[in-house]
């Protein structure tokens, strides 16, 4: 899977039709929202402000709207170009200036779809991998044996605490999450303690 961190736009006319796509990060569907919204400040007098969601990684969700287009012919084609592009965290919204001529069914789904695909065409994709978390706690002296796992397991640091002993939370990628998991339980002797955490994405 993969996600983006910035916004980007795309722009076309179809039959005196304007088209202005948008492409940006969202975390939540309040932060899809928000744009929405400020798409629908920006462009009040736009004919539609179609527009699509994909969400959480783990599991994800999806929605799309068609804002009075004919049923299925601009959320859901602006969502397939997500879906295409196996992007995660991330809505568009796809703006039309109506101008005058009817552009029909599968002239509306091109349309919406492509300027979609304009905008993930032109668009930095970060990919995202499944780990699983792990907090270890471990004292000063075994810094060279956590560095070691590190390396091994293609571990990332995501927080530390550096303490009467350190404590780190890790994520490591789910390929290695088991083997990682039965290395650390026989670590015990050396004082290095650890506690399964949730699954997430990085």
């Amino acid at each position: 899977m993969k996600t983006i961190t910035k916004t980007y736009e795309s722009s076309f006319r179809e039959h005196g039709s304007k088209f202005m796509g948008y492409l940006f990060p969202a975390e939540s569907e309040e932060d899809f929202q928000d744009e929405l919204d400020r798409l629908k400040s920006k462009y009040p007098d736009a004919t539609h402000h179609c527009w699509a969601w994909r969400l959480n990684p783990a599991q994800p969700k999806e929605f799309s709207s068609d804002d009075g287009e004919p049923s299925g012919t601009a959320g859901l084609p602006i969502l397939n170009q997500l879906k295409s592009f196996e992007v995660v965290n991330a809505g568009i919204v796809v703006v039309r200036y109506y101008g005058g001529t009817k552009l029909g069914k599968s002239g509306l789904i091109e349309s919406y779809g492509r300027g979609a695909q304009l905008c993930l065409e032109s668009a930095s994709l970060i990919s995202i991998k499944p780990v699983q978390l792990f907090e270890i706690r471990y004292p000063y002296p075994e810094e060279n044996t956590i560095n070691k796992l590190k390396n091994d397991h293609e571990l990332s640091v995501q927080d530390s605490e550096y303490l009467e002993d350190v404590k780190l939370k890790v994520a490591c990628p789910k390929k290695n999450s088991e083997s990682f998991g039965k290395e650390l339980s026989g670590l015990k002797h050396l004082k290095i303690i650890f506690e399964k955490l949730g699954e997430s994405f990085i």
